[in-house]
């Protein structure tokens, strides 16, 4: 898979080949994960628990992960502290952890082992068949989703994907393993991890430059995902979507390659055609139309598909989830029946609470495509009411980049208020600030320096049948309480 790859272009470690084998699991003996709470790191150390590995870890103060890790069995200290890499042969870290961390300093000083945290999901996947499920946005729904897809058909897979799926109650479980047996994994791409996994399905739900803090540039961010196409195990297929610019610049970079590709989308030309789409409250339906061949079969049929979940955007994930079903052997209307079991994914579109027939939803969109998709919905959904957005941009060198995009999506509620950024990894860059958005001359897009404010001028103004949503990768995520507390109190007998 060479000839997909511009090796004149040399994007940061991991993305130059060659890329490794997936490491042996029990070759990592006893592990310790620095910074074990969050949510790629507890997935991981969950899997290698059921697995039997002993598992220790650390993390800078309790939380309810932590506490249900302990109960699993692993050994985890707050806070972190040298004297906690002690009786271990295995550290991983994830990009988040520096090289001045103190656990680190100390793993490195007694010269042991030390893995990112995609290695270390590269070797709890074993022998597994792997579906690797990377794009810039939509890869947690379409993980989830393939996962408990495959789990209704009865293939009992493994999965780590990065949200809390509805009804598992987990992002990771540990299930049939060895020869034969799927594993599905979201793969991010934001650090250039993701050619770590060898993927017998490669899904791809779309292409646009982000995360350019670390890849610098468009170009390289579309190099990046070549990669991850060429780091498939020896007969891959790629699953990725026409409708999308970048997603089908690489379909045609792969197929030129020649790898073998498959592609869906409302498009004429796709493999698979999603067609007649519909959606119903919180519920949506559509036609699937497929004609290809892949591995010298022959695929083609129609299917009808109804989702528990709203939107056009789900409708095309669930096509790249029905396609993975059909190349492992499921039957069209099994995979159909299948999907209908997937109940959403914390954080998409997900249902905070109802008072006096106000619906406040919260999702996870910080990118403006999300951002844009997730207000379609919302709009879907309010049917005709209206629509108040509650938005956190999240990092300065992503709101410095796509302001004026932003916006626009933004503006597609009726009124939307934007919060201050919300930092994570990063510093603040001079003049940058939330009033890029703001001030890119929207009418509906409104600065909220306080979020109390914003609240209270939502709940005095929403009424019965409007939709109300929360809207960022920060911390927002938590004024969906206070907005339903503010309508209680506007609405005290609901």
């Amino acid at each position: 898979m060479s000839e997909l790859m511009n090796l004149n272009m040399v994007l940061p470690e991991p993305l130059n080949p060659p890329f490794p084998a997936r490491a042996s699991l029990q070759e990592l003996g006893r592990v310790h994960f620095v910074g074990i709470g969050g949510a790629g790191m507890s997935a991981i150390a969950t899997l290698m628990l059921k697995a039997g590995i002993p598992v220790s870890g650390s993390d800078r103060a309790e939380t309810a992960t932590i506490q249900a890790l302990r109960e699993a069995g692993a050994r985890v200290y707050t806070p972190q502290d040298a004297a906690n890499i002690h009786d271990i042969d295995t550290v991983v870290i994830s990009t988040a952890i520096h090289e001045d961390n103190p656990e680190l300093i100390a793993a490195r000083a007694q010269n042991l082992r030390v893995l990112h945290r995609s290695e270390a999901l590269a070797a709890a996947m074993g022998a597994s068949q792997v579906v690797a499920v990377a794009g810039t946005h939509g890869k947690s729904t379409t993980s989830s989703m393939i996962a408990v897809m495959l789990d209704k058909l009865g293939f009992h897979p493994s999965f780590a994907v990065g949200t809390v799926i509805a009804g598992y109650g987990s992002n990771a479980r540990l299930g049939t393993t060895g020869e034969g047996s799927w594993f599905v994994a979201e793969a991010d791409e934001s650090d250039g991890s993701f050619v770590r996994y060898q993927p017998a399905i490669a899904v791809v739900t779309n292409v646009e430059p982000d995360h350019l803090d670390f890849y610098e540039t468009p170009e390289r961010v579309y190099e990046a995902f070549n990669r991850f196409v060429a780091s498939m195990a020896p007969g891959g297929v790629l699953v990725t979507c026409w409708d999308d610019e970048g997603a089908r610049a690489l379909a045609e970079r792969a197929r030129d390659a020649g790898i073998e590709v498959i592609t869906y989308g409302q498009s004429t030309e796709a493999d698979l055609r999603v067609s007649r789409i519909t959606s119903h409250g919180s519920e949506s339906s559509a036609t699937l139309r497929w004609s290809f061949e892949c591995a010298s079969k022959h695929y083609e049929g129609e299917q009808d598909a109804q989702l528990r979940v709203p939107g056009i955007h789900n409708q095309l994930n669930a096509a790249a989830a029905f396609i993975t079903a059909l190349l492992a052997g499921a039957q069209p209307e099994d995979a159909a029946a299948a999907l209908y079991g997937f109940g959403g994914a914390d954080r998409r579109f997900t249902l905070r609470g109802d008072v006096a027939g106000i619906k406040v939803f919260d999702d996870y969109a910080h990118h403006p495509t999300e951002v844009f998709r997730a207000l379609e919905t919302g709009r879907t959904v309010a049917d005709g009411h209206n629509l108040y957005v509650v938005f956190q941009p999240h990092l300065f060198s992503r709101t410095q980049e796509f302001a004026a995009d932003f916006a626009q999506a933004l503006s597609k509620a009726d009124r939307s208020y934007v919060l201050d950024i919300y930092p994570a990894r990063e510093l603040p860059i001079e003049g940058v600030t939330s009033e890029l958005i703001t001030g890119a001359g929207f009418s509906e897009v409104h600065y909220a320096s306080d979020a109390a404010a914003a609240i209270e001028d939502i709940a005095m103004c929403a009424v019965p049948g409007d939709i109300i949503m929360t809207i960022g990768a920060g911390d927002v995520t938590a004024l969906g309480e206070r907005i339903l507390h503010e309508l209680h109190a506007r609405y005290p007998k609901e």
